[in-house]
């Protein structure tokens, strides 16, 4: 007996998890341990199932870490067709075929290249995850339309880039909530129609480009709420120099005058303006422009906001009533013709007067000269003849002191 319950117990030691050896059972169903021997096996039993439960709760831990882990990689991972760098923050998203914003981008990127894809449409929460971004780039997609606020949740935006696309018109207010927005790149698209404002909060841009699109006129109101912008580009627009520029040409000057950037605004229509640079048609020419728009773009330099346009002094189409005439009083003054006429001007006038007052203080550097060598010649010559004068000179002198 004592040697089957050594063994009984040995193997318990040796492998705790057989804790239902059937020998063991066996034996306990015909003879019974002593108390104290019964015990220790129970002792060792219980320790043994501890053991067990621990290591499977270890396990079970550790497979919760790893769900989780996996979990989160899933949610801020990068998308699988994109290429994310850790270091320069940046999501490759290039060349890859999407239709749509990629889901599931890290929070973490300040920089998301999206171009060359076939993107049609921005959703609102397109870009909820990604808070952070500076750099965006939508070049070379499908995009008709920009809705409005569809970027109102990147308020660290600096550069948006939206060439190349199929845009037509763009909203009031489409880019409204862009506080730090500098660049904003609106050009080789379809362009017919700018808003009066871009939206609230986008008064840091300094660069704007328009170029290669389909603009005839643009509001004056727009560029002027824009203050710091700096740079502007018009290039290859079918621009219809009519009365309906003339508020632009007026801002342009000005713009170049203050030291902007511009590659110029090149006439398209009418006939015989195509081709000309419009700030080189001379005012005259917009003389028979409506009282209206010359009214409404006097107005805009003093208010700066389009709510100017719709008071009541205007009708529903934008026409003065009686009313309005009678609020043209006391008219402007004139402007000058042009305003780069008008520093031709007076640079030509000062360096006239310049050479005028050069030629007068040469005159009087050679009268002097001319004076002194006079005297000189004088001096040297006609003073010793009246010192040693001849007796018959002295006769009538002395003749009338007697």
């Amino acid at each position: 007996m004592r040697r089957d319950d050594s063994y009984t117990y040995g193997s318990l030691e040796a492998d705790g998890s057989n804790c239902c050896n059937k020998e063991f059972a066996g034996k306990a169903e015909t003879e019974l341990p002593p108390p104290a021997k019964r015990d220790r096996i129970l002792v060792h039993r219980a320790v043994s199932l501890s053991a067990m439960g621990n290591t499977l709760l270890q396990q079970g831990d550790w497979l919760l870490v790893l769900s989780v882990i996996l979990l989160t990689h899933a949610a801020h991972g990068c998308p699988d067709k994109c290429l994310c760098h850790t270091a320069s923050k940046t999501a490759d998203c290039k060349n890859r075929g999407f239709t749509e914003i990629p889901p599931r981008l890290p929070p973490e990127i300040q920089i998301l290249q999206l171009q060359n894809n076939r993107i049609w449409r921005i959703n609102p929460n397109s870009f909820t995850g990604t808070p952070l971004l500076k750099i965006l780039d939508l070049s070379n997609n499908s995009l008709s339309s920009v809705a409005p606020g569809a970027f109102q949740k990147l308020r660290y935006l600096q550069v948006l880039n939206l060439t190349r696309n199929l845009i037509h018109y763009i909203e009031n207010k489409t880019f409204s909530f862009l506080p730090h927005l500098k660049e904003l790149d609106l050009s080789s698209n379809s362009i017919i129609r700018l808003p009066e404002t871009f939206g609230n909060s986008t008064g840091n841009i300094t660069l704007l480009s328009l170029k290669h699109n389909k603009l005839q006129k643009m509001e004056r109101v727009l560029l002027e709420s824009l203050p710091n912008l700096k740079v502007v580009l018009f290039k290859d627009n079918p621009w219809q120099c009519n009365c309906n520029v003339f508020g632009l040409k007026l801002w342009l000057e000005s713009f170049l005058y203050r030291g902007g950037i511009s590659d110029g605004i090149i006439c398209a229509a009418p006939g015989i303006r195509k081709g000309k640079d419009l700030l080189k048609v001379p005012y005259e020419l917009f003389g028979a422009c409506p009282l209206r728009t010359a009214h409404v773009h006097l107005a805009s330099t003093h208010h700066h906001s389009w709510e100017h346009r719709s008071s009541p002094k205007f009708g529903p189409h934008g026409e003065h009533g009686e009313s309005g005439r009678v609020s043209c009083e006391p008219k402007p003054k004139p402007r000058p013709v042009s305003l780069r006429h008008a520093i031709a001007t007076v640079v030509i006038t000062g360096v006239v007067c310049g050479i005028v007052c050069l030629m007068m203080l040469a005159a009087a550097v050679y009268g002097c000269a001319y004076a002194a060598i006079t005297a000189k010649y004088h001096k040297e010559h006609l003073a010793p003849v009246r010192q040693h004068g001849t007796p018959e000179e002295k006769e009538p002198f002395d003749s009338s002191l007697a």
